[in-house]
């Protein structure tokens, strides 16, 4: 509840005054006042008035009674759900008691996770299989911090005929998932230690682990940005039963059918033969279609696990077609897509591809050996049972520090705080750093600088805010294929989108991840 007299994204002046709005609330909470007296030009006087006789009484306390109250009726609640949804499970029956209709829809949330709720640390009575796995069991390993949402994933496992190891920490998770390679993995985002996608990106990078089918189940919504890390499915909880099954459906399919279904659209002979050289394998059918009724009657009539998109061949219009229809059905929304293209694309086709990665799980390459790399993922091919070459080829392309190294990063922001700290972190990976202040400053060292290749832009600065400062680097010919990632203090829907809509790449929300900023520049670095 605050007002600037400049609220633009290019107003000259540093800081939102989000502070004072917060101070004034924290005297009112004491009982006490702030007050204010400014005049433009000359300056301010604060003045903060408290009762001190009566915060000093030994009768002022802090009543939170109440709020404990409705928390514990709420987890009552919840026990009560968990449990009638226990005996569902046990019973295979869709039914509820005659005597309480607001049951009988079983459409209704599980559990969703209270936000009051503390993250609880693992405890010696938390029982799971890990003592009974044999080398032929199904295993999920849960890494799930909520005790009541891994109890009922547990049953649920067990009526599937899985046996189970359960961990309430990312870090233990990931320790577990390589002592015990389990057949299957259920993910929450917000984990104590390492959060859900830090967690999933170490899989990943790990030949041993890669493989392994990733299912998320979380409060926060990153549908999209995980299905492209290479998860087979998300649901957003709250959740209810039939989603749960259907969960339990998708992870089943993926252990059961050994033989992953590639869909290649070329019709280009020597790219053909290249291209399916390098991505089969014995565990993968690959069908080849080469006019737009082929592929629209393939997707019609099969399965399939991934698509590759040969944009060199078939061009702009013939993409965009394969890529509305993904978009309009449902059931094929969530397949991946890979484009491939040696060549550098055109403006109109960035803005395609940047487009359609908003509604379907898609990325761009433009090596043979980035193409290996990301169909080897969306596949869930075993590394090892691949050739030689083509697992040095995968390890070449995740050699981390080797991307980022002797790199040269632009980065644009007005606050010199957030430039050190950044500054600091991408030094220690020996990138070399540029900094500017404000738009034009950046547009200035772009022109004298050709040696960059990646840039980092705030979005509120002043002068010339991040928008327009990206829409002035577009502008320019030479500086339309570098990468550009905004950083930025807003977070409201639809920032993103205005972001990729002015030219950016990527998008970021402050207070940074280091380890998510760090990733998302191998991305378009190696790109």
């Amino acid at each position: 509840a605050f007002q600037q007299a400049d609220g633009s994204t290019s107003r000259r002046f540093c800081g939102t005054g989000l502070r004072l709005s917060i101070y004034r609330q924290l005297a009112r909470l004491l009982k006490g006042e702030l007050t204010l007296e400014s005049e433009k030009g000359k300056g301010s006087t604060f003045t903060l008035f408290l009762p001190i006789e009566e915060l000093s009484s030994p009768k002022t306390e802090i009543i939170v009674q109440p709020q404990i109250s409705n928390q514990e009726n709420q987890e009552e609640k919840v026990e009560e759900r968990v449990e009638e949804k226990m005996l569902e499970i046990r019973s295979d029956s869709q039914a509820s008691p005659a005597n309480d209709t607001t049951e009988q829809n079983d459409t209704k949330p599980v559990y969703k996770k209270p936000v009051f709720k503390k993250h609880p640390k693992q405890s010696d009575d938390l029982i799971d299989d890990r003592k009974n796995l044999q080398p032929n069991d199904h295993s999920i390993l849960i890494i799930e911090d909520d005790r009541k949402f891994s109890c009922i994933l547990m049953e649920l496992a067990r009526e599937k005929g899985f046996k189970y190891l359960i961990a309430e920490d990312g870090r233990a998770g990931l320790q577990l998932a390589e002592e015990y390679r389990p057949t299957a993995i259920i993910l929450d985002v917000g984990l104590p230690q390492i959060d859900g996608l830090t967690v999933m990106e170490c899989l990943k990078d790990n030949p041993e682990t890669r493989h392994i089918p990733v299912h998320f189940m979380s409060a926060s919504d990153q549908n999209l940005d995980v299905l492209k890390m290479g998860a087979i499915g998300y649901l957003h909880k709250p959740v209810n039963m039939p989603q749960l099954g259907d969960a339990f459906k998708r992870i089943e399919y993926f252990i059961t059918n050994k033989i992953k279904n590639l869909l290649f659209i070329t019709r280009h002979q020597a790219r053909q033969e290249k291209i399916l050289h390098l991505v089969e394998n014995n565990d993968v059918k690959t069908t080849t279609a080469i006019t737009i009724e082929a592929v629209l009657q393939n997707l019609q009539e099969n399965t399939y696990d991934c698509i590759i998109i040969d944009l060199d061949d078939f061009g702009e219009e013939f993409s965009r077609q394969v890529l509305e229809y993904l978009r309009k059905e449902p059931s094929l929304s969530k397949i991946p897509v890979i484009i491939y293209s040696e060549r550098d694309l055109t403006t109109s086709e960035e803005a395609l591809l940047n487009k359609a990665a908003n509604y379907i799980p898609l990325k761009s390459v433009k090596s043979s050996e980035r193409l290996l790399d990301e169909t080897t993922l969306f596949l869930h091919q075993v590394e090892a049972k691949l050739s030689e070459k083509k697992r040095n080829i995968i390890r070449m392309v995740h050699n981390k520090e080797a991307i980022l190294k002797d790199k040269t990063v632009l980065v644009v922001d007005d606050d010199t705080r957030n430039t050190f700290a950044l500054a600091t972190a991408l030094e220690d990976k020996e990138m070399e750093v540029i900094a500017a202040t404000d738009g034009k400053k950046a547009l200035a060292l772009l022109d004298k600088h050709e040696e960059i290749s990646i840039i980092l832009m705030d979005i509120m600065m002043p002068e010339m805010d991040g928008y327009k400062t990206i829409q002035e680097i577009r502008k320019h010919l030479k500086h339309q294929k570098i990468p550009i990632i905004a950083l930025t203090a807003k977070a409201m829907k639809g920032d993103r989108k205005k972001c990729i809509e002015a030219g950016a790449n990527d998008y970021l929300s402050k207070p940074v991840d280091t380890n998510k900023l760090l990733s998302l520049m191998r991305v378009w670095l190696y790109r």
